[in-house]
């Protein structure tokens, strides 16, 4: 049954659905910040130290060093940043889901009202429809007597 909340209802059920996307894309990107972090994190364990050499082995050894403790620290922006992504957009999901509530709950008691003025005229019609019967049979017993 369409009322006046109908389209505002779609709008709403639309918009939460896509805030539920989003957040779904969010857990995917935490899931894959995350992944990357422990990956990168591993990574630096299994980095060897040159016991001798030439200095540039040194050198270069530790550039590496520092290059994973950068990506290391990255990764870990990228889970932080993530977390605040998935918070905001579990916060924008729960707005949405409570605007389609209210307009569904609207639409609900719209609908309700119509079915209740429906009922009246219907009570109504039936009961002019008895009078009207009622008049006719009334009507007939006073022509056979």
């Amino acid at each position: 049954m369409k009322t006046r909340y109908s389209s505002l209802v779609t709008l709403k059920k639309n918009k939460m659905q896509k805030s539920e996307r989003v957040v779904q894309n969010a857990n995917a990107t935490l899931n894959s910040a995350t992944t990357a972090l422990e990956i990168s994190s591993q990574s630096i364990y299994e980095l060897t130290q040159p016991h001798s050499g030439a200095m540039s082995d040194f050198l270069a050894s530790r550039t590496l060093l520092d290059s994973k403790r950068q990506e290391i620290e990255h990764n870990k922006e990228w889970v932080a940043f993530a977390k605040a992504q998935l918070a905001s957009s579990r916060e924008e999901l729960k707005t949405d889901m409570i605007e389609y509530e209210k307009f569904k709950y609207l639409e609900l008691q719209e609908i309700k009202k119509i079915l209740q003025k429906q009922k009246i005229q219907e009570m109504k019609d039936l009961d002019e429809v008895a009078l009207m019967t009622h008049a006719r049979n009334k009507e007939k017993l006073k022509k056979a007597v």
